[in-house]
């Protein structure tokens, strides 16, 4: 059953439309925040998969035809993305800016001498949590995606050098204190922090917006293959769909090793191959 037929609107006894009302105004919030902190634009993180898809659709409905002097959607490319998933937001969404890091995945590898973990995530640090400094951000983190994001994560967030706020009410006084916040590094808006994956997925529906078909293939989840945050068997599956990313991964691993041993460090692993089948079990 495809992602369509699923979710569907006949299959539901209840819209979701006081969700979605919710989720534009805290982009209309966002934008006034934005525009009052000399911000600009929003900076809206664009991923392809269903969760930054559901907000691009949002913002379409909280700036209508004005969204594009009201937001900048920015897809960070990471050289590991599905290729499928590239090739969908470059015909879909052609309005969507990408942005390259500097450095490589591959070459991170190397540098830090050591696989990224669930507990080292140089990746993410290095090639996506970067961008947007100096611009009010919107993403498409849920609480639903886990139990540290519902801890962590609010509707509105701001952060200094030393301080963070997270703000999760829909309420007069939260707006009132991230206005009156003062002039932070980072703000952050997360418009469907509060939505279950049935929202999402609505959502993306009822506004027929297309959609990666690889959701349609039985992956659950858009993003980098081989991500340690990802479980071993979907990991095993990744490389199974993209079996020359795993020869990638494992021939950075063997330039890592060799890095280690040349700058005399202790070294659990021999070969490239010893790195990968220990890494994909983590």
């Amino acid at each position: 059953m495809t992602m369509k037929d699923k979710y569907k609107a006949d299959n539901f006894l209840f819209d979701i439309s006081a969700a979605v009302d919710a989720a534009v105004e805290r982009l209309k919030d966002a934008y006034g925040f934005s525009q009052r902190l000399g911000m600009g634009k929003l900076y809206v993180c664009f991923s392809g998969g269903k969760d930054s898809e559901a907000v691009y659709g949002l913002c379409r409905r909280a700036f209508g035809e004005r969204v594009h002097e009201c937001c900048d959607f920015v897809y960070n490319l990471t050289g590991i993305d599905p290729p499928e998933l590239v090739y969908f937001i470059r015909e879909y969404f052609p309005d969507v800016i990408f942005s390259r890091s500097k450095t490589t995945i591959w070459d991170l590898c190397v540098q830090k001498r050591m696989p990224p973990t669930r507990v080292v995530r140089y990746c993410c640090s290095e090639l996506k949590e970067r961008w947007g400094k100096g611009r009010f951000v919107v993403t498409g983190v849920r609480w639903a995606e886990s139990v540290k994001r519902r801890l962590n994560r609010g509707i509105f967030e701001s952060y200094g050098a030393k301080s963070r706020k997270i703000l999760n009410a829909d309420n007069s006084d939260d707006r009132r204190t991230l206005e009156h916040c003062v002039p932070k590094q980072k703000y952050i808006c997360n418009p469907i922090v509060d939505w279950g994956t049935d929202e999402v997925w609505r959502f993306i529906i009822q506004e027929n917006m297309p959609y990666c078909t690889l959701y349609d293939e039985g992956f659950s989840r858009m993003g980098c293959i081989g991500c340690p945050m990802s479980s071993p068997d979907s990991r095993r599956k990744e490389f199974d769909r993209w079996p020359k990313y795993k020869s990638q991964w494992i021939r950075t691993f063997q330039r890592m090793v060799d890095k280690r041993k040349a700058d005399g460090l202790p070294t659990q692993w021999n070969t490239g191959d010893d790195v990968f089948t220990r890494w994909i079990e983590q």
